[in-house]
């Protein structure tokens, strides 16, 4: 624009549309002046600051787009005064305050999105009081929103897309929602509503396409069949609703019904009413009976969770028909068999839970196929047999392993080594045996600091307003000496757990070359030799378990330097010398060391030696020095006394006019004193017998 000679063509803008690029900086008052602009879109940028008042003037304006970029500050009420806007997108910033009250006088305001902000207050029928033309109205994700109407309250709009996901609408479901002919998509997640559906609701429900009302307090039981629109994707997930599980009359997209009380087996027939589905969550919920062949008919399906429940039986074989699988998570039930060989077909396959089960056999080697797979956690199995060589080979990709307490034996591969994504690795509470190889300082994921947090999501994104259809990752990580579920911090958690094995050999340096190591569990097994100083360079570390092996030595006093360090254990070993008892070593108690004989010094009560004869020489010294102290003390106050008493007389005998002016100065003393004691005498005697005096 400067180089066509001025400013002066700028009023003449109709359209300024400059998205998805990495413009910086604050928005100037400027954009206020021009007159004519009919269009702003600024989206997708990195704009920060506030929105410019000035953007009131903009009286031929239709269309304003400021959303995602990093804007701040409050919403301006001059916004309001738009009244041929037509939309305006301002999610997914930092804005924070209320919605303006003139909002409610955008009369031609079709789309309003205000979304993944931090905007808070009470909102009420005034803000969408000439809102007739409203279809789309988008406010999820501001927590502070609180939607205060009338029950009797009709909107003056006819919606197609409402999303209140994390505003508070509740406790009741609301009443204003019957007048909605047009509804399409329906997000009502997390907005404190504690009441059972409506049956009116469910003559609104065939029209749509995507329904949420998750993480409420929904209870009661849902019609069965469900009355949907086709290939709708429907999230009914953490809720108090029970009884069977109900199907829809039409098929359907996803399917979230993870987090309730249903009971009952999973209808035999699931594959055949929809056989379009992509996600099956059934997962924490009191489903009984086995999981029904008929879902290898739903060939589509990206992801199958139906874990945490007590489905039994064996693993369906027909499940190698969902040629496209993604998730499958059959965890924390209470299926037996062996882990089918077709399962090594599902090449598309990243997240494979079975754990807690009753599984046998071993590890499949069809399973050498898996080389999408990133987490593998077969824990709490009954598994047997050795942890195969081809593992590192097979699973480059493998974020995850977890085959804690699956009964494996034998050696720790070394090609566990070609794992250059592990970031968790838990073999504990297995009957291993032999050293812990050195090639374990080539896990790469393990040697990086992870400053950045990634949820590990699976499914499909594209396509819908509200996200998609996905599983979010998660695992129980034995950390600090407890059971931790992590989940959408997974990605900050790099941790080897090797305890609980007969492994032996001396204590495996290698590790101390993996930097981004935040706990490690060598605990309860045969390990010998020194801890070497280069343990300070795990610098990261948050949790240390060295307990119940053979280590012996002095603990090296680099350990000090760990700042993160939170847990310690290096009891029942077979340490000695004096702890190192400064910096972050100062954090621990006597638990930490207990069971060494020879350790000593704070905070054990067993001192060393070379602190009892420093405390005894101390202690000498400082006798001595008291004493001498004490004699000096007593002797100057002797010494002040008597210079006090004799000084004066010494002086007094020796002038005689000295002597005479003191004593004088001395009786002049006493006979005021005694006037003053006799007058107040007389004046109490007067005020007993006469009164106050006047």
């Amino acid at each position: 624009m400067e180089n066509c000679s001025s400013k002066s063509y700028l009023p003449y803008l109709t359209n300024l549309i400059l998205p998805n690029n990495q413009l910086v900086g604050k928005l100037a008052e400027w954009l206020g002046l021009l007159e004519n602009l009919v269009e702003l879109d600024l989206s997708y940028n990195k704009f920060e600051g506030l929105i410019p008042a000035s953007l009131g003037a903009l009286s031929n304006l239709e269309s304003l787009k400021l959303n995602n970029n990093s804007l701040q500050g409050p919403i301006p009420a001059t916004l309001g005064s738009l009244q041929h806007l037509t939309d305006m997108w301002l999610g997914t910033n930092q804005l924070n305050g209320t919605l303006p009250d003139s909002f409610g006088q955008l009369s031609e305001l079709l789309y309003l999105e205000v979304s993944f902000n931090s905007l808070t207050g009470i909102l009420s029928a005034e803000h969408f009081s000439k809102l007739s033309k409203l279809k789309h109205l988008y406010m999820q994700s501001n927590s502070g929103f609180n939607l205060n109407v009338n029950s009797s309250w009709v909107p003056p709009f006819q919606i197609r897309d409402l999303a209140f996901g994390s505003c508070s609408l509740g406790p009741y479901f609301p009443a204003w929602l019957q007048s909605q002919k047009e509804l399409v998509s329906l997000d009502f997640s997390n907005t404190s509503i504690s009441s059972p559906i409506p049956n009116w609701f469910w003559n609104l429900s065939s029209n749509l396409d995507f329904l949420n009302l998750s993480l409420n307090h929904l209870h009661g039981q849902l019609p069965n069949p469900l009355n949907v629109s086709q290939y709708a994707l429907i999230d009914f997930s953490s809720n108090l609703f029970e009884g069977p599980i109900p199907l829809p009359t039409k098929t359907i997209e996803s399917l979230y019904f993870s987090n309730n009380n249903f009971s009952g087996p999973i209808p035999p027939s699931i594959g055949e009413s929809i056989p379009s589905l992509r996600v099956l969550s059934l997962s924490g919920n009191q489903i009984t009976g086995v999981i029904p062949a008929s879902v290898g008919d739903i060939r589509g399906l990206d992801i199958i969770d139906l874990s945490w429940n007590s489905l039994t039986g064996s693993i369906p074989l027909t499940i190698i028909n969902c040629s496209s699988l993604r998730v499958l998570d059959l965890g924390n039930n209470d299926l037996s068999g062996r882990i089918p060989e077709q399962l090594g077909q599902l090449k598309w396959l990243q997240s494979l839970h079975m754990e807690n089960n009753n599984l046998s056999g071993g590890l499949p080697l069809s399973f050498q196929n898996l080389s999408s797979l990133e987490t593998l956690d077969l824990s709490y199995n009954r598994l047997s047999g050795n942890i195969p060589t081809w593992i590192g080979a097979a699973f480059m990709g493998l974020k995850i392993l977890n085959l804690r307490s699956t009964g494996f034996s034998g050696s720790l591969p070394s090609e566990l080594s070609y794992l250059r994504s592990l970031h968790v690795l838990d073999l504990s509470q297995n009957n291993l045996t032999g050293s812990t190889p050195p090639t374990l300082g080539g896990l790469k994921a393990m040697a990086q600091e992870k400053n950045i947090n990634q949820f590990v999501l699976y499914g499909s994104f594209q396509g819908r307003r509200y996200g998609g259809q996905y599983y979010e990752e998660s695992l129980v990580v034995n950390m600090k000496g407890q059971r931790l579920e992590y989940t959408r911090t997974l990605s900050l958690v790099t941790s080897i757990d090797l305890s609980g094995n007969n492994l032996s050999g001396e204590f495996p340096e290698a590790i101390t070359e993996l930097f981004g190591l935040v706990a490690l569990n060598l605990s309860r097994n045969h390990i010998t030799g020194q801890i070497p100083e280069s343990i300070s360079r795990l610098k990261e570390l948050l949790s240390l378990d060295l307990s119940s092996n053979k280590l012996f030595g002095t603990i090296p006093s680099s350990m000090a330097s760990l700042s993160f360090l939170g847990s310690l254990n290096l009891s029942n070993n077979n340490f000695s010398g004096k702890i190192p008892f400064t910096g972050q070593m100062t954090t621990f108690d006597e638990l930490a060391f207990d069971g060494n004989s020879g350790l000593c010094g704070a905070p054990l009560v067993e001192k060393c030696q070379d602190e009892d004869s420093d405390k005894e020489h101390s202690t000498g010294t400082d006798e001595n020095d008291n004493h001498f102290i004490d004699r000096w003390f007593y002797l100057s106050v002797g010494l002040g006394f008597a210079a006090g008493i004799l000084v004066p007389y010494f002086v007094l005998v020796s002038r005689k006019s000295w002597c005479d002016a003191y004593w004088n100065i001395v009786d002049e003393i006493i006979d005021k004193t005694f006037w003053l004691r006799r007058r107040r005498r007389r004046a109490a005697t007067y005020t007993r017998s006469h009164g106050r005096p006047q």
